[in-house]
């Protein structure tokens, strides 16, 4: 019995040496079988694509060491700061409703912006010198194709909910017949043009007849949204939506150049392909 006991034991180490054993080196730095598994999950793609978009992100790692590129707390303070601000949150508030919706800590959410931030440094360092920026016949001309692209609704006419009690809200969002004298409501109809982006996003997403989720208010309580109707569509102007399609186009250069760049940097690299996920 204890042989037979000793003997599972080892089959599950081994086990699970499998699943998380290193599986590619890139410049020294690891990738395992875990990481792989994980962002063919989180990108919906296969073992080959979330392989190359982890060396992708190892050798972006190595340059920046080598670059002596480096990220601030204060910096990273600073673009959470900014985030909430112009979704009308403060710090903690910004920290839940990131939490509700992605399910990330505090910590993991400083993580992903200091990450964010290093690549955009990296970024610049590496292409701002090869772009030019767009005309403005470039930037006509990709406005006349991509028309449909620029279309948004005008506005969307929806009930507000609004409690200090978060979990009576969400009482409401699964059973809509449910009454509370702590949730506030109000019909309004919001015009796109003025909403933070996040909120336009949210409520473009939102299916008629359907609650958004519970977020964090400016007021220290929590809202959702119930969408009635999304009032018809309305096509952008050029002149309105003109640094829009700037920053797209330059988006597009900037990726182009990246990928050329670390194309080059990956045939010439130390990476060692050791197993993939069966």
């Amino acid at each position: 019995m204890y042989k037979l006991f000793l003997s599972l034991i080892c089959a599950a180490s081994l086990s699970a040496e499998m699943v998380g054993g290193v599986a590619i080196v890139v410049k020294g730095n690891e990738i395992t079988l875990l990481d792989i598994k994980k962002e063919m999950m989180a990108s919906k793609v296969d073992a080959k694509m979330a392989s190359d978009i982890l060396i992708r992100k190892k050798l972006e790692l190595a340059e920046t060491t080598e670059r002596n590129i480096d990220v601030s707390n204060e910096e990273v303070y600073e673009d959470i700061k900014k985030t909430a601000s112009r979704n009308n949150l403060s710090i903690s508030q910004f920290y839940e409703a990131v939490r509700n919706s992605n399910g990330l800590t505090s910590e993991e959410i400083k993580e992903s912006v200091k990450s964010k931030l290093l690549s955009q440094k990296l970024y610049s360092a590496i292409s701002l010198a090869q772009m030019a920026q767009p005309s403005d016949s470039e930037i006509e001309e990709y406005y006349k194709l991509h028309k449909d692209s620029f279309v948004h609704p005008a506005s969307f006419s929806v009930v507000i909910y609004e409690s200090k009690d978060k979990v009576k809200l969400n009482q409401k969002r699964e059973k809509p017949i449910f009454l509370s004298s702590d949730i506030q409501s109000n019909e309004q109809t919001l015009p796109y043009e003025g909403l933070p982006p996040e909120l336009a996003s949210l409520l473009e997403k939102t299916e008629e007849n359907k609650f958004t989720q519970v977020i964090p208010d400016a007021k220290g309580g929590y809202v959702c949204f119930y969408m009635k109707k999304m009032i018809y569509n309305k096509e952008s102007s050029l002149d309105s939506i003109k640094d829009q399609i700037a920053n797209h186009l330059m988006g597009q250069k900037r990726e182009q150049v990246l990928s050329d760049y670390f194309a080059r940097l990956r045939i010439g690299a130390d990476i060692k392909i050791l197993r993939m996920p069966e």
